[in-house]
C-alpha cells in the first residue's frame, strides 16, 4: 500500500503522521508518477506548522521527483519510465500570472509530493534534468525556479554583471550557482565563516560576514568600485532591503523572494526613486519557465548543492534539522 505523511490540525512537527495513500488510475489528460525524493522549503515548514491554514489530514511538500507509471488518454508529452519533476504552480502554465493560476499549490491547496504515489494533470510536472538523480532534481521546483526566474527571467542577466546573493539557503545558493554559470560576478553574504568558506568553494567572487559587517550594502559597493551592484536576490525582507537598496547601482534590479528578516519595516523609497531601482517580488513560476530551467541545466551541467537526506517517515526530524539553522543547502526527502 502507498504510503503517505500527512499533518492534523492545528499543526506542528508533533502532529505529522504516515497514512495510507493509494493514487487512483490516471484519467483523461493524466499521469500517475512514482515520487521517489522531495524537498524542504520555507512554505512547506510554515504548512507543517500550521502557520498556513490548510484541512485536516493535507499531504505536505510542494516539491517532488518520479518516474511516470502510467499514462492517461491524450497525454503525449510522458511515456513510463520518464523521470518528471512536479511544478509548483500547477495551474501557471505561462504567461502572466493571476490569482486563478497561482491557487493550487501542492502541500497547502491540494495535497503535495510527500507520498509514494502521485495522479495528476500531465502539465503539473515537466521533464526532469538527465544528468540529476532523483534527490538532486527535487530540489528544483521551488528553490530551483525562484533563483532561475530571478535573475534569467525577470533580471535577463548578462555574462560580466554582478549578482548579491544573501545567506546559504536553497534560493540564494542555486542564485550564485546560476550566475557564476552564465558568466556573473558574485558577492554572497552570510553570518557564518565557516559557510562563508564554503561560499567561496562555489565560486564566490567577494564574500561578506553580515554580523561583523552590518552595513555590507557600502562594502559591496566598495567592491564594485563605487558602480554598485546589477542584481540582488534579496530573501531577507524589510530587515536587510535597506543594504540591498545601497548595494545596487543606478538601474540595478532587485528580486524580492523572501521575509526571513521582518514582514515590515522602514524602506528608502528615495534611494529607489533616486537609483530607479526595479524591485518585483518573485513567487517561483510558470511552467514554461521550469521548461526552460531544466535546458539550461542540462547545458551547463549545474547540480544542485545537498545538506542531509532523510526518509519519509522522518519528515518531522528533517523539519527539526532545518529550524537549527546549520544546512548548507537543500535538505531532501527520499521516498
Amino acid at each position: 500500500m502507498a504510503r503517505a505523511m500527512r499533518v492534523k490540525k492545528p499543526g506542528g512537527l508533533d502532529n505529522l503522521y504516515l497514512d495510507a495513500a493509494p493514487a487512483p488510475p490516471p484519467g483523461k489528460g493524466e499521469i500517475s508518477v512514482r515520487i521517489r525524493a522531495s524537498s524542504l522549503n520555507y512554505h512547506d515548514y510554515l504548512v507543517v506548522k500550521g502557520m498556513i491554514p490548510a484541512e485536516e489530514g493535507r499531504i505536505p511538500m510542494s516539491d517532488g521527483a518520479g518516474e511516470v507509471t502510467a499514462v492517461g488518454e491524450g497525454v503525449r508529452e510522458f511515456a513510463v519510465g520518464d523521470r518528471v519533476i512536479s511544478t509548483f504552480f500547477p495551474d501557471w502554465l505561462s504567461g502572466t500570472p493571476t490569482q486563478a493560476k497561482l491557487r493550487a499549490v501542492p502541500g497547502d491547496r491540494t495535497d503535495g509530493c510527500a507520498r509514494e504515489e502521485v495522479t495528476a494533470p500531465a502539465t503539473s510536472f515537466t521533464r526532469a534534468p538527465k544528468h540529476m538523480s532523483f534527490e538532486e532534481a527535487a530540489t528544483l521546483p521551488c528553490a530551483g525556479l525562484t533563483a532561475w526566474r530571478a535573475l534569467i527571467v525577470e533580471g535577463g542577466l548578462k555574462s560580466g554583471e554582478t549578482v548579491l546573493v544573501q545567506g546559504t539557503g536553497g534560493v540564494s545558493i542555486f542564485a550564485l550557482q546560476i550566475a557564476k554559470a552564465a558568466g556573473a560576478t558574485v558577492i554572497a553574504t552570510s553570518s557564518s565563516d565557516a559557510k562563508i568558506e564554503r561560499l567561496k568553494a562555489l565560486g564566490a567572487d567577494c564574500t561578506i560576514n553580515y554580523r561583523t559587517t552590518p552595513n555590507w550594502g557600502a562594502e559591496a559597493q566598495k567592491f564594485t568600485q563605487g558602480r554598485g551592484v546589477d542584481h540582488v536576490v534579496e530573501i531577507g525582507g524589510a530587515g536587510t532591503l535597506t543594504q540591498s537598496i545601497s548595494a545596487c547601482r543606478i538601474g540595478g534590479h532587485i528580486s524580492m523572494i523572501g521575509v526571513l528578516a521582518g514582514f515590515a519595516g522602514e524602506v528608502n523609497t528615495a534611494m529607489i526613486m533616486g537609483k530607479q531601482i526595479r524591485l518585483i517580488g518573485i513567487t517561483v513560476g510558470a511552467r514554461e519557465h521550469q521548461e526552460d530551467m531544466v535546458r539550461g541545466m542540462e547545458a551547463t551541467g549545474l547540480k544542485p548543492v545537498l545538506d542531509k537526506t532523510f526518509p519519509l517517515e522522518t519528515l518531522a526530524d528533517a523539519f527539526r534539522h532545518e529550524e537549527g539553522g546549520t544546512h548548507f543547502g537543500k535538505i531532501v526527502i527520499t521516498i
